[in-house]
């Protein structure tokens, strides 16, 4: 049997929380109540956490951000201007059957030099959200 926490390119089970933990505490030490989703480059959660006090939807915004990360190999924040109205990619939002969310807060994570994974955080600002997702994936490195 093979130790999948050691193949390369791939996100263990440890990280993804670690990846949770670090988004959560660069949140609160900034006063904003989050939730934060880890999906593995196959798009599947991995971990998952709601503030207690954290909007509703902000758990379905991180794990679309998340998602949409890793399909695009993309920071969501630097995907928003191609899906506008006026963008190249303005069709995305509907080629797939999971829908893609195009808010700044979703992060790829690398292992190895591979796409692993991406973490999604949501509830704050778009900037907030992005700031505390690249602070988790900069502490993973």
């Amino acid at each position: 049997m093979v130790d999948s926490s050691v193949i390369a390119g791939q996100l263990t089970i440890a990280d993804a929380e670690a990846l949770v933990a670090t988004a959560r505490a660069s949140a609160e030490a900034n006063g904003v109540l989050v939730s934060v989703s880890v999906v593995d480059s196959g798009g599947n959660l991995l971990a998952f956490r709601r503030d207690d006090r954290a909007v509703l939807i902000s758990g379905e915004t991180s794990t679309r951000k998340a998602f949409t990360a890793v399909q695009l190999n993309a920071a969501t924040a630097d995907v928003v201007d191609a899906v506008k109205p006026d963008g190249p990619f303005h069709s995305l939002q509907t080629a797939l059957d999971r829908p893609l969310l195009f808010i700044a807060g979703g992060v790829p994570v690398y292992r190895g030099g591979r796409l692993a994974g991406a973490i999604g955080v949501g509830g704050g600002a778009p900037e907030q959200d992005h700031a505390f997702a690249t602070a988790a994936v900069a502490a993973l490195d």
